[in-house]
């Protein structure tokens, strides 16, 4: 098991990444560029490893995790750390594997990135799931923002807490941006492409099916149903609103 590699440069919080491949030339080469960067990076080479690290010290800002390894993998590996974890995670999957991107998607990763990859997109993707991952950034303003209130739902913005008949609902950073996207503007319709300049940002690479996966993981968060549109409504051949 390698240790951390990387050191923050001129930085006093670095950040940490685990890098978990079983193929060595990948993981040295994703490594090295964020290294370069001035990320803290750890690199291991199956899920059971990284899930064993997670159990001795879950200190981790990111996981970049391979979906074919050997003993568990990474669909595995994602589906139990997500029951000790919500670190945020991005799948490195072949080009060929859109079901395991899905089903990696469905289970709790943040984003993907397909084989074969430029370093430098893993790099700028890792950055915008990272700043996805902090609610409590600055903003241009200390105003405490209102809570967004509907017909069963609070949305506490500040204090980043959603409640559903009262009762709690426990929801990843993206989770809690896509639904507070979609609450700001009751009625509004969203096209996937605005969503994802909205919460995923201009600059992520990907498709836009990956909104329709996560508003699936938010609707059964939020025990809604797509049937029976509780607070997210789909409009077919459009995107999505939230029920005013």
């Amino acid at each position: 098991m390698a240790g951390p590699l990387g050191v923050c440069k001129g930085c006093t919080m670095a950040q940490r990444i685990l890098v978990v491949d079983d193929e060595q030339d990948i993981r040295h080469l994703v490594a090295s560029y964020l290294i370069d960067d001035g990320f803290v990076v750890e690199e291991l080479a199956n899920g059971r490893a990284a899930l064993d690290r997670f159990q001795r010290s879950p200190e981790l800002d990111l996981v970049i995790m391979d979906i074919r390894m050997p003993e568990l993998d990474g669909i595995e590996t994602l589906r139990e750390l997500r029951r000790i974890s919500d670190v945020p995670v991005i799948m490195l999957t072949a080009a060929a594997e859109e079901t395991d991107r899905l089903i990696g998607l469905s289970v709790g990763a943040d984003d993907y990135v397909t084989k074969p990859f430029s370093p430098r997109e893993v790099v700028a993707r890792v950055k915008v799931v990272l700043r996805r991952a902090r609610p409590n950034s600055p903003t241009t303003n200390d105003a405490i923002a209102e809570p967004l209130r509907h017909d069963g739902i609070t949305i506490d913005i500040d204090r980043h807490r959603v409640l559903v008949d009262d009762e709690p609902v426990d929801l990843s950073a993206l989770q809690f941006d896509l639904l507070r996207t979609l609450a700001e503007s009751p009625g509004r319709v969203f096209a996937r492409h605005q969503l994802i300049d909205r919460v995923w940002g201009r600059d992520f690479f990907g498709e836009e099916r990956i909104v329709d996966v996560h508003v699936g993981n938010l609707r059964k968060a939020l025990g809604d149903s797509a049937s029976e549109p509780r607070f997210i409504e789909t409009v077919r051949g459009v995107g999505y609103r939230f029920v005013a």
